[in-house]
């Protein structure tokens, strides 16, 4: 299932196209393209101090894709079906605004970012995770946001998770033409802010960060001239910044242990591409995926997954060695959901609402099945079940097995869900819509029936 013609056209395309905006760009015409300035580090200076590594509880969910940065969740069994099956309600709460962020659990708090459209307001929102009670709420900007004909009808002001470390909560927002980072205690105090760089929106701005020894991680890929930068947790100072590609494209970076080292991967701009955290520099690339890309990228001991959907469709396997050498791929359009890794098997649910399962090693399609409705959601695993939602807010709990299909349990909780599920010490949070009396926004917490 390799693709070298793929990987050729690929690689022809984006030299054409790099060629194309320098010809433009060089003419006065085509996107305004302004390369942010490249802050270096030495490896010697680099984020290295283990004293101010963060390692998350157990029974936490401290930012995207879950404590392990994967969308697998460490507890070791969660409701399946409510209310007339294994799991309840334990307590609902409104949310304020609007916003694609999932819950970020962390201590005794869930966080959620948020943005209020009629004001143009972005900030945070904290409840207690016992009881549901809004604990506070931290308005870290106004003004300045992008026009709707830059937006996404989809999309809103605060797409990105919080992640936190054992003091801090950060987020990163648009707004004025450019990406700010923030950090905000436990009691909803802003610490610090950071303009990051300059971003031209063509449909807003998406990734979450990722905390990283000493320093939180951000991606800003977007047609005025895409970057990656890494700022001190305790201060906001920029510890690196590099350049990416003048291309839209919309995932978030992880960092993963493979291939013997940390590496931050990140696809998009028609590239898998792998990093140094520490200094940002690059390590490998392989030609792939598309040119917009939203998943999150994952991993097994030897390879690292990616997928793409606009305007190419692909799913890629890469080695993790170093080498960027393309193992599988095929044409199959993974484009908003993240995927999981479970075993020896790769899962996907697509936009269109269809469930793949692919063996890890070689590619080899074990299963598909069409679960219904469009999906922006990423599916999370949980005590060896895949759980995923729909855009119509239809939950759908099915077995990660490669032999089959096989539905656990199809839940319906609200009438709408964009927002991926968290899911940490035995309960299931989740942000929805619901439309009764116009559009509201709510967070569930869900737990075992026995659950007091």
């Amino acid at each position: 299932m390799r693709s070298g013609v793929r990987n050729g056209r690929t690689r022809t395309a984006a030299i054409a196209c790099l060629l194309l905006i320098a010809a433009a760009v060089s003419a006065g015409c085509g996107p305004k393209v302004t390369p942010v300035a490249e802050v270096s580090v030495s490896p010697d200076a680099a984020v290295e101090s283990a004293v101010a590594e963060f390692v998350p509880a157990d029974g936490d969910w401290p930012g995207w894709r879950g404590p392990d940065s994967t969308g697998v969740a460490r507890s070791a069994a969660a409701p399946t079906e409510w209310p007339n099956g294994d799991g309840r309600i334990v307590w609902s709460a409104p949310v304020p605004g609007r916003g694609h962020s999932s819950p970020t659990v962390c201590g005794d708090l869930v966080v959620l970012a948020t943005a209020w459209e009629e004001t143009q307001q972005q900030g945070l929102v904290a409840y207690d995770r016992a009881t549901g009670s809004q604990r506070w709420e931290s308005i870290l900007h106004a003004g300045g946001f992008p026009a709707n004909r830059d937006m996404h009808p989809k999309s809103t002001h605060a797409n990105g998770t919080v992640a936190c470390d054992d003091q801090r909560l950060f987020i990163g927002f648009l707004h004025d033409d450019a990406i700010t980072a923030y950090a905000v205690d436990f009691e909803g105090n802003k610490l610090w802010e950071r303009e990051i760089g300059p971003f031209r929106s063509k449909f807003g701005y998406a990734p979450s960060p990722v905390v990283y020894k000493s320093t939180v991680i951000f991606a800003a890929d977007n047609m005025g001239g895409g970057y990656l930068a890494a700022l001190d947790r305790a201060t906001g100072e920029i510890v690196w910044r590099k350049q990416r590609p003048a291309v839209s494209t919309y995932s978030s970076p992880v960092v993963a242990n493979v291939g013997g080292r940390d590496q931050l991967l990140i696809s998009g701009c028609d590239l898998v591409s792998s990093f140094d955290p520490a200094t940002g520099e690059p390590l490998w690339s392989c030609p792939g995926t598309a040119e917009a890309t939203c998943g999150t990228m994952v991993w097994n001991d030897s390879l690292v997954f990616a997928a793409g959907g606009y305007p190419d469709r692909q799913v890629i396997a890469v080695a993790a060695d170093g080498s960027g050498q393309e193992v599988w791929s095929n044409n199959t359009k993974v484009y908003e959901p993240s995927m999981v890794v479970v075993g020896d098997q790769l899962y996907a649910v697509n936009d269109e609402g269809v469930a793949f399962c692919w063996d890890a090693a070689t590619g080899e399609r074990r299963w598909q099945q069409r679960l219904g409705g469009s999906f922006s959601a990423s599916p999370v695993v949980c005590n060896g079940l895949i759980y995923a939602i729909n855009d119509r807010a239809e939950l759908f709990v099915f077995h990660a097995t490669p032999e089959q299909y096989e539905q656990v349990a199809h839940n319906q909780l609200g009438d709408d869900a964009f927002a991926t599920p968290s899911i940490c010490d035995g309960r299931i949070y989740l942000r929805v819509g619901e439309n009764s009396k116009g559009r509201q926004e709510m967070l569930y917490c869900i737990g075992a029936k026995t659950d007091e």
